[in-house]
């Protein structure tokens, strides 16, 4: 209304990105042929992604940035609503830096895990980064029947089977978690291999107090997260989950790509591009600044 020319939108957690699909046919897309099972879990749910699109685009929104939306369905919305205007970060650089710069993890003996099909392309991407084919990268293969049942196998398609996790650090990479459950899941399955050291690594961490206790199981030795919800950096909100929790401060990769996206010579970001911040209750705590920041 004030004659800006162009009007970007930067949410690196986009609202309402799990109620990406209705109960119709038309309401959401899938890499899958959805099926009455698949409409009927959905039935009197809202389509929120779709409302929320169209309320962007008619209050002037031209551009939407957002980090690590891993829904086929949200992204092609929003690609139709904002025609290449929307713009989709994939940290996987990001992630694969801090593997091969920290002690987390030991890069010789590193297998990364996907908990489910739908991460294993940014597993993938995460894997590309590392640039080191010698990696192996073990998939889980989930099954839901009904909101939290799930049933879970390691799929054949892996490259390494439970039996040759022995002595082997496994990080289980996610887009986002809630409660949590599944993901306890999916490492106590990865934790029968008897691995050396299990890191949970999400992007989007969303504080719930069910989630917290839940992820304060001693099958998770390690947790990784961006900090795409502010909150996670508050001591209080990790709870007792602080001595095991790592947040990486992304906001440095964010301005950057945010810098080449809008076309701007003065929007320069140096490296680093995060900051690794941890409670002094983590036994990997080397100071009050955090490693990253001693890097720089």
């Amino acid at each position: 209304d004030n004659g800006a020319e162009k009007v970007t939108l930067l949410e690196p957690d986009l609202f309402f990105s799990a109620q990406d699909r209705g109960p119709g046919s038309d309401q959401g897309v899938t890499g899958y042929q959805r099926d009455a099972k698949d409409f009927k879990k959905f039935d009197g749910q809202p389509f929120s992604a779709r409302l929320y699109a169209d309320l962007l685009k008619a209050s002037g929104v031209d551009e939407v940035i957002t980090v690590h939306n891993h829904s086929s369905s949200v992204k092609t919305l929003f690609t139709d609503c904002f025609p290449g205007g929307f713009h989709n970060l994939q940290p996987a650089d990001v992630y694969a830096e801090y593997f091969a710069g920290s002690d987390i993890v030991d890069e010789r003996k590193l297998v990364l895990c996907a908990p489910d099909k739908g991460a294993l392309p940014f597993v993938r991407e995460v894997h590309a980064e590392l640039k080191d084919p010698s990696v192996p990268i073990l998939i889980i293969d989930k099954e839901r029947d009904g909101e939290r049942t799930v049933s879970m196998q390691i799929s054949p398609h892996s490259d390494i089977g439970l039996s040759d996790l022995a002595g082997r650090d496994v990080v289980v990479i996610d887009d986002m978690v809630r409660t949590g459950g599944t993901i306890v899941r999916a490492c106590s399955l990865v934790k029968t291999g008897n691995p050396n050291k299990i890191v949970f690594l999400v992007t989007h961490f969303y504080t719930s107090q069910e989630g917290r206790e839940k992820l304060n199981n001693p099958v998770i030795d390690e947790i990784v997260a961006s900090n795409t919800i502010p909150q996670i950096l508050n001591r209080d909100m990790q709870g007792r989950l602080r001595k095991k929790f790592v947040v990486l401060q992304i906001s440095r990769w964010i301005a950057r790509h945010l810098g080449q996206t809008i076309g701007t010579k003065t929007l320069i970001v140096k490296p680093p591009y995060y900051i690794e911040d941890m409670s002094s209750k983590n036994p990997r705590w080397k100071g009050p600044r955090g490693t990253a920041f001693n890097a720089c």
